[in-house]
C-alpha cells in the first residue's frame, strides 16, 4: 500500500543513503514530446533537507533531463530496493540545473567528488515522497561501480568533454534546448 509524505523523513534518508542506484525521470509538456527515464550511479546522490536534494549529473549522450526542468521544472526520482526489505520511493519534485560557472556550484560541489565528466548538479525541491511495497522488485547482487565513463572522459580529455557537450547535450531529442545552451553564450 502506497504511502504518501510532504517531506522526507529520516527513515527515508537512511534507504536513500544504503541505495547504490537511482532513477530519474521528466518529460516536455508536448503530447508527442519524449518521457525519458535515466539510471544513475556512483555517490552521486545527496539528500541536502526534508525538502530537497541534489545529485551529480555526468556527461553523458543526452541531457534531457535538463531540458525538460528547464521548460517545466518537473522531476521524479525513484530508489528500489534491490537487497534487505523490500521498498520502492518516489521523489516528487521541481528541479533546476547548476552548472559549474553558476553561483549556487560553490555551495553544491563540496557534497560530491566532481568527477571530469561532472556536466552539472541537478537540484530538486520535493514536494512529495511517496513509498510502496516493492515487493515485485528482483534480488540483485552490488559488484561496483563501472569504469568506463571515467576512462572514456580521460581520454576525450577536458577540451573533448566541452566539444562533446557541445555536440551532444546543447538540445534535447525534441528540440528543447538545455541549461547548457545560456553557459554557451
Amino acid at each position: 500500500m502506497a504511502k504518501f509524505f510532504d517531506s522526507i523523513q529520516e527513515q527515508h534518508k537512511a534507504f536513500i543513503e544504503k541505495q547504490k542506484m537511482f532513477f530519474t525521470a521528466s518529460a516536455p509538456l508536448a503530447a508527442d514530446g519524449h518521457v525519458n527515464l535515466s539510471p544513475k550511479g556512483i555517490d552521486s546522490f545527496k539528500v541536502l533537507s526534508a525538502n530537497r536534494i541534489a545529485y551529480m549529473d555526468i556527461i553523458g549522450s543526452g541531457n534531457e533531463t535538463s531540458a525538460h526542468i528547464l521548460e517545466n521544472e518537473r522531476i521524479t526520482i525513484m530508489f528500489c530496493a534491490f537487497e534487505g526489505p523490500p521498498n520502492i520511493m518516489r521523489l516528487y519534485g521541481n528541479g533546476y540545473t547548476v552548472l559549474p560557472g553558476d553561483e549556487e556550484w560553490a555551495a553544491l560541489a563540496p557534497n560530491f567528488q566532481i568527477l571530469l565528466a561532472t556536466r552539472q548538479i541537478i537540484v530538486a525541491d520535493i514536494h512529495k515522497v511517496q513509498t510502496s511495497c516493492g515487493f515485485s522488485v528482483p534480488y540483485y547482487v552490488y559488484k561496483g561501480e563501472r569504469d568506463q565513463a571515467y576512462k572514456w572522459a580521460a581520454n576525450k580529455g577536458a577540451d573533448g568533454l566541452e566539444a562533446y557537450k557541445k555536440e551532444k547535450n546543447m538540445i534535447s531529442m525534441d528540440g528543447l534546448p538545455t541549461a547548457l545552451v545560456n553557459s554557451a553564450k
